[in-house]
């Protein structure tokens, strides 16, 4: 099953590696064809995403690892920290242009005239919308299906690219075709796609960091593994829970009460049952650690 999922996720990332080499040369000749400068600081774009497919074929490779002697937990992590850097890559792009769109619309203020872009930066813009939109649905569904962090993480950046194609259709687009007066929608848009990618890469980063440092399970899923438990036959009490996640999978920690004149191998059995009944609704790479306490 693991080795099936990774091969899945690396089908996914290295079909995602091919069309972003293939884009980031064609927007790039398109936008120094083209005159565009919107087109340029697109194509870097793909390049960034290029940059963490390489990061994602890394790091999955890494936490498809089984534990060993030094990380008793697995290497799910590693695939949290991909996330974390994906997410951090998709930010500074994001600044980039912000900074860059900033100076242009500071220069067009000052006088400085754009030049007019040429039509193949708007074939360019239109087919890496198409494009990376596909993509970025494919590797979300193969992401959601997964439950794997840095391949979501990898089709917001896909997501991300596509919406700054928009951003540089509707600005090319303007300087195209309204005349001389309309070319400073180039920056203009730019702006508005920079703030969505900051928005997508603060909401990856904050993610991968609250797993990073342990935070719990959400209370919602905290209080279905508790239902889960209580309906074990002969159970009572459950609690000291604790939850965290690894990568994909999780880690539960409980404390339950039996009857203290139970034997040691009954007692052992409903701890089996209960570890059981967890993984088969999170997953078979669930940890599980149950403390069996005597009734009082």
């Amino acid at each position: 099953m693991a080795d099936q999922r990774t091969h899945t996720i690396y089908r996914v990332t290295l079909l995602g590696m091919f069309l972003n080499i293939v884009l980031f040369v064609f927007k790039l000749v398109a936008g120094i064809v083209g005159r565009s400068g919107a087109m340029v600081a697109d194509a870097v774009h793909s390049a960034s995403d290029f940059a963490t497919d390489i990061v994602v074929l890394l790091f999955v490779r890494i936490s498809a690892k089984p534990r060993d002697d030094d990380h008793d937990w697995g290497h799910g992590k590693y695939e949290t920290l991909a996330s974390l850097i994906i997410g951090v890559v998709l930010l500074a792009v994001g600044v980039e242009l912000l900074v860059e769109s900033v100076e242009k619309i500071s220069a067009v203020v000052a006088g400085e005239v754009l030049p007019r872009p040429g039509i193949i930066a708007i074939i360019a813009a239109a087919v890496s919308i198409v494009a990376k939109e596909a993509l970025y649905q494919y590797s979300m569904r193969v992401g959601r299906k997964l439950d794997s962090p840095s391949v979501i993480a990898n089709a917001w950046h896909h997501r991300s690219d596509a919406l700054s194609s928009i951003g540089a259709l509707l600005g090319i687009g303007c300087a195209y075709f309204l005349g001389e007066k309309w070319r400073i929608a180039d920056p203009i848009a730019a702006i508005v796609v920079a703030a969505l990618i900051m928005k997508v890469a603060i909401n990856l980063c904050r993610t991968a960091i609250a797993e990073l440092l342990e935070k719990s399970l959400p209370a919602e899923v905290e209080e279905e593994i508790l239902a889960i438990i209580s309906a074990t036959p002969n159970v009572h009490k459950p609690h000291n829970l604790r939850t965290r996640s690894i990568g994909s999978n999780i880690a539960i920690e409980v404390h339950i009460r039996v009857d203290g004149s139970m034997t040691v191998h009954a007692s052992h059995e409903i701890s089996r049952d209960i570890e059981q009944r967890l993984r088969n609704r999170f997953g078979q790479q669930t940890a599980v650690a149950i403390h069996i306490e005597p009734m009082k």
